[in-house]
């Protein structure tokens, strides 16, 4: 039976062990992706693989997440949160396992797709399913202390991985993740209440989905493996083409659908518009521009697995320590201001890279001081994104809301990535750090670019300000 959709005026008791449970999921999935970037080099060894090959563990993962996203958000909203959710971790959670038995290196490529399957369903339900036992004026906090969450996962990632690896194997980075799902799903089904659509008939546009997954998935395999193939190359070119042909297809089916995969009602309102508008740009730095850094201080400054390890973890710790922060303001006075100021000082933050940092190792003097600034501007805006998205959204929507806004952050983090590594790789042949150079000036332009489009497009004032003066979109 479907709970009623209206939410408390106070956070109960049970909010927030929800909250507790879906939160521990969504810290594994983050833990899992970072603590797997320090296994390569373990995992090459085992399976006597080429790097190449490798890189489909990371890949394959981010491919099928992205393309899944829009499928699961509108599964959840149709079907029940709760129904959709649960499932989802049990299938992470057979993928983990998967991964930790895996004899092969295409065993574990395999199985890293179906956690990627799981990881899909989670993403866009964990918040989803929490949301609604949430007074409106207080979603923004919980979506921070998710965000903070996931920033500690970017920081014990590494660590942790590092740790399992010297005491066990990479093995363990997996089968860590089974019995912590397990705790999920006994806890889950007496925690979580169910919640959907009550307008929703449960009939998903069949015709819609695999439209928009091959869509999806065509262009995140195009830019993923322009790579290694080169932006170029007649193979890149033509999944781009096949890909955005099928866009156009998708977007009639979903004006006419009475269940279409993307719910194009939801850019009716101004702030979902402008949030989505606003993280294309602001994902095609994020996650570029930590990949810069760490080549910088890797490659360049041919610095220490330790002494990286000490200099990337500033800025992830202020981010976590300031998402939550930044929700609870952005509850009393809306995102417009928040989003653009982070997305400021993280562009601020590039521009002093591009200025101050040279060949020669300044790790502690320059990079460090340096990254406290975009470690700021990342802790204001990366979880308050989804909570801007969703800010004018009814929680009917919100499983969908949620999935289209991650699945425009995950095209573009892909997207970003090739752009940089091209940038990196063109300017190394002409000098050191031409290269780096030219990515800082790029990762700041898009942070800034961000910021103009939040600034300019996003509505004043905060949801609740906008409740009392405008009736919703129908």
């Amino acid at each position: 039976m479907t709970t009623a959709e209206a939410p408390p005026t106070e956070i109960t008791r049970e909010a927030w062990l929800a909250l507790v449970v879906t939160t521990i999921v969504f810290f594994l999935v983050v833990i899992d992706v970072t603590a797997v970037n320090v296994a390569f080099p373990s995992i090459a060894d085992d399976f006597g693989s080429s790097e190449a090959s490798l890189s489909w563990i990371i890949s394959g993962y981010n491919v099928v997440v992205a393309a899944l996203l829009l499928v699961a958000g509108r599964l959840a909203d149709s079907w029940g949160r709760k129904r959709v959710f649960l499932p989802g971790v049990t299938v992470f959670m057979l993928g983990s396992l998967a991964c930790g038995l895996a004899p092969s290196a295409s065993w574990l490529i395999a199985a890293r797709v179906l956690q990627g399957i799981g990881g899909a369903v989670v993403a866009p339900t964990a918040l989803a399913v929490i949301l609604p036992a949430f007074p409106p004026n207080k979603r923004s906090m919980a979506i921070g202390i998710t965000g903070a969450t996931g920033g500690l996962g970017g920081v014990a990632g590494p660590a942790l991985g590092s740790f399992i690896i010297d005491v066990w194997s990479w093995r363990g980075i997996f089968y860590m993740n089974v019995p912590i799902c397990i705790l999920v799903l006994i806890l889950g089904p007496k925690l979580l209440q169910e919640t959907k659509d009550p307008n929703a008939n449960g009939k998903i546009d069949f015709l819609g989905v695999p439209i928009g997954t091959a869509a999806i998935a065509l262009m995140m395999f195009g830019i993923v493996q322009s790579e290694q193939w080169g932006l170029g190359d007649p193979r890149t070119v033509a999944a781009f083409i096949i890909g955005a042909t099928l866009i156009p297809w998708l977007l009639r089916r979903s004006a006419t659908h009475p269940e279409p995969l993307i719910d194009l009602s939801l850019f009716r309102y101004p702030s979902f518009k402008a949030t989505n508008a606003g993280v294309a740009f602001y994902s095609l730095a994020f996650t570029s521009g930590f990949l810069t850094n760490s080549l910088l201080l890797q490659d360049l400054w041919d610095q220490s697995i330790t002494t990286t390890g000490k200099a990337l973890v500033v800025a992830p710790l202020l981010s976590a320590a300031f998402s939550p922060l930044s929700g609870q303001l952005a509850d009393r006075i809306g995102h417009r201001w928040i989003l653009a100021a982070g997305a400021c000082m993280c562009a601020f933050g590039n521009l002093l890279y591009f200025l101050l940092l040279d060949n020669e190792p300044h790790v502690f003097d320059r990079y460090v001081p340096i990254s406290v600034i975009t470690g700021i501007g990342v802790g204001t805006t990366i979880a308050t994104w989804a909570s801007a998205g969703m800010s004018d959204v009814q929680p009917a929507k919100f499983g969908i809301a949620n999935a289209t806004i991650r699945t425009t952050q995950q095209v573009f983090y892909a997207l970003g990535i090739s752009i940089v590594v091209t940038l990196i790789a063109t300017g190394t042949e002409l000098s050191g750090l031409q290269g780096f150079r030219w990515a800082w000036l790029f990762v700041c332009g898009c942070y800034f670019t961000s910021a103009i489009v939040i600034a300019t497009m996003f509505p004043s004032g905060s949801s609740e300000d906008r409740e009392a003066t405008t009736a919703a979109p129908t």
